[in-house]
């Protein structure tokens, strides 16, 4: 991590414990997103968000690599990493962002150029990335609790996510009389209809099945998942 980049991200850590938020990761993904739109800035002179021609913030911490359900960006040029920082802290929005509590990574970029140092950081509540089949592992571990077993094959639950209403017929004999599609970024719990479909005893089985996620402005994770009961 280059100096001037450690300085600023020390400063946020000292900032952010003072004022009970949560301390920041490095997120070397969004630190690449910002060195690029740094070097733009550079090159431009005044500072933007956005160029022309440019991707917007969530594209290009995406094709960065990173994965998250929120993102934002401070942007400054400035003589130094404190006088920069203190930019920060005195302007309402930019503070605001350094001092979210709702987001945990950070990536900072700075570059110096004529006289000046150029910054970036760019602030996201990180996503765990998930394949198809740590999803389906994830909710499984949910439903675990209530005894109902889990169907070894995925493929009519994966053909309901895909699918906005009714229930895929079964090739195997069994046919599902539940199903619940959702889509989460964080997977931490069962919707509330689900558990109580599941707290009813009424079901001998579960399939579970997940697929892309839908209407995901640009970048951000997301996933989708369906649990069909029989």
């Amino acid at each position: 991590m280059p100096a001037e980049s450690e300085q600023l991200f020390a400063l946020a850590n000292n900032s952010r414990a003072q004022s009970g938020a949560g301390q920041l990761q490095w997120d070397p993904a969004l630190a690449a997103a910002a060195r690029q739109h740094c070097l733009r800035m550079a090159a431009e002179g005044p500072i933007s968000h956005r160029y022309g021609g440019e991707p917007d913030l969530a594209n290009r911490a995406g094709q960065a690599g990173a994965h998250f359900n929120l993102i934002e960006e401070n942007v400054a040029v400035g003589s130094s990493p404190s006088e920069i920082h203190n930019e920060w802290m005195h302007s309402p929005g930019h503070r605001s962002n350094l001092l979210n509590p709702e987001v945990n990574r950070v990536g900072i970029a700075v570059v110096a150029i004529r006289g000046v140092l150029y910054a970036a950081a760019d602030y996201s509540r990180n996503v765990v990335a998930l394949s198809r089949a740590q999803v389906e592992a994830r909710v499984a571990q949910m439903l675990r609790p209530s005894g109902v077993p889990v169907l070894a094959d995925p493929s009519q639950a994966r053909a309901a996510c895909v699918t906005d209403q009714g229930i895929p017929s079964s090739r195997s004999g069994l046919q599902a009389h539940f199903v619940m599609r959702w889509q989460d970024s964080e997977l931490a719990q069962l919707p509330e209809a689900l558990q109580e479909k599941l707290a009813s005893r009424r079901y001998r089985y579960a399939s579970i099945g997940s697929c892309p996620a839908r209407g995901v402005e640009g970048t951000f994770t997301a996933y989708r998942v369906a649990v069909l009961l029989f």
